[in-house]
């Protein structure tokens, strides 16, 4: 049997990162069993699926790189092939006209469960069982003669030849219902696994309070495409070994719904951002120094024409704290400029101390005459003055992260003085102790 899947998003505005996991589950089933992967938009909502939401989908997963294999098939198109089913559910005695509400406004057709034990086997859940009076008739067309979410969706599976419907596990109670109408139509069942749910750290569904969670989100604010599609399909499912940070190709040839883990996903938006920096430094570095380069010009610290090996530099020396891109003018801003801010909780933690002035002067005094401006020769002079002054370099080292760079964290305090040089550092220097 050749797979065929869907993702079949309802646009009505952005798109939430738990219905693009659902995508990337599917993309990367897909994938790995040489199937195909299709995409349904269920727009029948036509107040809210605006040609503005429908583009929002298609950007999303143009972005993540989840190619289709077909032209999209839009619901709204498919009005008369659910009204035609409804029909012959009807006539097979499946369904029934009623008047829902009592408004003689009009008739609705109900599908009638079949008076049985409704149950179906999920790939991730296992077995899956309701009474049959736990799951009762439901409208399959409104008595506005529109049809409903249920019939629109077994029917256009049954169309796209859907093999396996691969999608959250809020949709399990629909399930037993979907089941009924695909052997009511003559068909068979695909096959179910239902995702199970993204959550924040307290078990609720994972939302906007929460922090990013739309994609738009996440690609405004500097997260690359690779390392969020990286994550989310770590959302519920492990490739079996210690591997985190997979490309999509590794993440494809792993994938397989079996093991898919039945309990919730928690959101951890601090293991993303680590994740996003490893496959940051992954890109060449044409695509990093780029990256880097647009958000200082963003915040008006880079120019045309300026120097780009002194970029490259500042670009290796942050390496290992660049998480985001967009993080580059916060974190690094100060190599650009001297017009840097102190950060006023670590200068009253790290400069307001007794013989701290004292020490910088005594460090500034050092450097400003060293053979070679170095980063090892750097170290070794600070340890050299401490020790003289019987003070833990520990002190001196932080201190001299506050005056030159005005943060009490950053790259590795040797390397951005040697990046800064000579002149720079001692002028930075003479301005924090003309602060102090």
């Amino acid at each position: 049997m050749s797979v065929r899947v869907r993702f079949a998003p309802s646009p009505t505005g952005q798109v939430h990162i738990g219905n693009i996991r659902a995508a990337i589950f599917n993309w990367l089933f897909a994938r790995h069993s040489g199937g195909k992967f299709l995409l349904r938009i269920e727009d029948t909502d036509r107040e809210r699926s605006t040609p503005e939401a429908v583009k929002a989908v298609l950007d999303a997963m143009d972005w993540l790189g989840l190619n289709v294999d077909d032209e999209p098939v839009y619901q709204s198109s498919r009005r008369e092939a659910h009204l035609a089913a409804a029909e012959e559910l009807l006539r097979r005695g499946a369904a029934v006209r009623e008047d829902k509400g009592g408004t003689g406004k009009g008739e609705a057709v109900v599908f009638r469960m079949p008076k049985e034990t409704a149950e179906f086997e999920d790939i991730i859940k296992g077995r899956l069982q309701k009474d049959a009076k736990d799951v009762t008739d439901f409208v399959i067309v409104r008595s506005d003669g529109n049809p409903v979410f249920h019939l629109g969706n077994v029917v256009d599976d049954i169309q796209m030849g859907i093999t396996h419907v691969i999608r959250g596990d809020d949709h399990v109670e629909n399930t037993f219902r979907h089941v009924a109408l695909y052997r009511a139509l003559g068909a068979t069942p695909p096959r179910f696994a239902h995702l199970p749910m993204i959550v924040n750290a307290q078990g609720k569904p994972y939302s906007k309070r929460d922090g990013a969670a739309f994609v738009g989100e996440f690609r405004e604010k500097g997260f690359l495409a690779d390392a969020l599609f990286n994550y989310l399909a770590l959302c519920g499912w492990s490739p079996g070994d210690d591997r985190e940070v997979m490309s999509p190709d590794e993440l494809v040839a792993a994938f397989t719904l079996e093991r898919v883990h039945p309990s919730p996903a928690q959101v951890d938006l601090t293991k993303l951002t680590w994740m996003n920096g490893e496959h940051l430094r992954r890109r060449p570095v044409a695509e990093r120094l780029a990256g880097c380069r647009a958000d200082l010009a963003a915040h008006g610290l880079w120019r045309e024409g300026q120097d780009e090996g002194y970029l490259v530099r500042v670009v290796e020396a942050m390496a290992e704290r660049l998480k985001l891109y967009t993080d580059m003018a916060a974190q690094a801003g100060f190599f650009f400029t001297e017009e840097f801010p102190y950060d006023d909780k670590v200068v009253q933690k790290r400069l307001k101390k007794p013989g701290i002035a004292e020490g910088l002067t005594a460090l500034r005094a050092a450097w400003a005459v060293l053979p070679i401006f170095t980063a090892t020769a750097l170290e070794e002079s600070l340890k050299a003055v401490a020790v003289a002054r019987g003070v833990n370099p520990a002190e001196y080292i932080h201190a001299s992260r506050v005056a030159v760079s005005g943060l009490g964290v950053g790259p590795g305090l040797y390397v951005m003085l040697e990046v800064l040089g000579r002149e720079r550092v001692c002028k930075r220097i003479d301005r924090t102790l003309g602060m102090l």
